[in-house]
């Protein structure tokens, strides 16, 4: 019994550092693969905000189409997410529903 406090601590070492840690690498490998399958025509939206289209990739950067015919560059990194074009919506992704949106 003696033991007891020495064995507590080290379960809450592993719940409070080693559980976090393993759930923000998995998140960091799915936040790589999406930046890697990139693809030029895809709507995007960086870490700040800005809302563009993807124009252009190279190794670590990537060129962001922000309205017609203007094109600025960012680190690939600062791609947060893949965007939905705006027409689309969730009937849209669901082959069972009808296209008239009807249920």
């Amino acid at each position: 019994m003696e033991y007891f406090p020495l064995i507590m601590l080290a379960v809450l070492a592993v719940l409070l550092f080693v559980l976090p840690a393993r759930q923000r690498k998995k998140m960091q490998e799915q936040q790589a693969a999406m930046q890697a399958s990139l693809a030029v025509g895809t709507p995007v939206m960086t870490t700040s905000g800005l809302h563009g289209t993807v124009a252009a990739k190279g190794e670590k950067t990537v060129d962001l189409e922000i309205a017609p015919g203007v094109v600025v560059t960012f680190a690939i990194q600062a791609i947060l997410e893949v965007r939905r074009p705006a027409g689309a919506t969730a009937v849209d992704d669901d082959p069972a529903r009808p296209a008239d949106g009807t249920v």
